[in-house]
């Protein structure tokens, strides 16, 4: 009667139901926790919620005032820009207008020179005459 067709190992049956037990007691407290938790939840997700808002809203305020910053570098750079410009054109006319009275003057006092000599002719001219 080694095997018999009915026979139960106690010890055996016994460890199981009692995992069995301790499972679903597990599950059932998890479920009343769940449940318990869900106002605390939903404030704690409301809080995060609130959180998340306040950091985007930090972030586009980070980056209005970089936009502005750079808007305000770029605007100075122009303004150096053209007056550097405005700066080199202005040496460029004065550079022009010194050659310009330098000509003028050589001219004058070539058209002096000639006049002067002219006169020196005349009156060597008239002496000879």
């Amino acid at each position: 009667m080694k095997y018999l067709r009915h026979a139960r190992n106690n010890e055996l049956t016994d460890r199981r139901s009692a995992a069995t037990d301790a499972k679903t007691a597990l599950l059932t407290a998890y479920r009343a926790a769940k449940t318990a938790a869900e106002p605390s939840q939903a404030t704690r997700q409301a809080e995060r919620i609130s959180l998340v808002e306040a950091r985007e809203a930090r972030r586009a305020e980070r980056d209005r005032l970089k936009h502005e910053e750079r808007t305000r570098v770029e605007t100075l750079a122009a303004q150096e820009q053209a007056a550097t410009e405005a700066a080199a054109a202005a040496e460029i006319e004065a550079r022009q207008a010194a050659e310009n009275a330098r000509i003028s003057r050589v001219v004058q006092d070539e058209a002096a020179r000639k006049v002067e000599r002219d006169r020196r002719y005349a009156a060597r001219k008239a002496r000879q005459a």
